[in-house]
């Protein structure tokens, strides 16, 4: 099968798709005679050509995989059109929260509330309703409560391809700037060095704001 004939089934793969879509997945759909190589490689192409002619849609990484969306140029007639379009709304203390979980996951209830100084239970039942975060498993220490991690709507929703890509701190839009001090973060920590951090912590692999329209 030619390059062209391949990149034709990834565009219609990718249009019917309402998830981003894993390269792995997508293996399964043409079989060993295509590699993971060839697929990051004609997914990029795709992504090149959608860009290179102004294209009404984008294809973009995220959350570890490709996913087609709406020209962001355009973000703002397609709304009008459909304005049952899901939009997340946090609050301040859900943004907090859920910042200082994604920068020290896996913690638990405690944890985040020793950070915060409040009580965070009804925060926790939001984020886990949107999806957020996740439960991630237990500490190994008197009691055994939860731990909590982000998930990979956290990174579709803040279109993020995966958690090497969290912005530093001094990066983040809208994030009160003593939580900095909060959070017991350095300003000069990278997402990078953070989720290797977590990565080395994290007892169980974790799944891992932009508010592009799908198309």
């Amino acid at each position: 099968m030619i390059d062209s004939e391949i990149k034709k089934i990834l565009e219609a793969l990718l249009f019917v798709s309402d998830k981003p879509l894993m390269v792995a997945q997508v293996r399964e759909v043409f079989g060993p005679e295509i590699s993971s190589a060839d697929l990051e490689r004609l997914f990029a192409e795709l992504r090149a050509d959608y860009e290179q002619n102004d294209r009404a849609l984008r294809i973009v990484e995220v959350a570890d995989g490709f996913q087609m969306v709406t020209n962001p140029a355009l973000v703002d007639y397609v709304a009008k059109l459909n304005r049952k379009v899901r939009r997340i709304r946090l609050t301040k203390p859900s943004l907090e929260t859920l910042a200082i979980i994604a920068y020290r996951q896996p913690l638990t209830k405690v944890e985040m509330e020793q950070i915060r100084g409040v009580d965070v239970s009804g925060v926790l039942d939001t984020l886990l309703r949107l999806s957020l975060i996740k439960i991630t498993g237990r500490k190994e220490v008197v009691g055994r409560p939860l731990l909590y991690g982000t998930t990979r709507e956290f990174l579709e929703h803040f279109g993020l391809k995966n958690m090497t890509e969290l912005p530093s701190l001094e990066e983040l839009q809208g994030v009160p700037s003593d939580l900095k001090e909060v959070a017991g973060i350095s300003a000069t920590e990278s997402g990078a060095e953070i989720a290797e951090e977590a990565a080395d912590a994290e007892p169980a692999p974790a799944e891992s704001p932009t508010e592009q329209s799908r198309a």
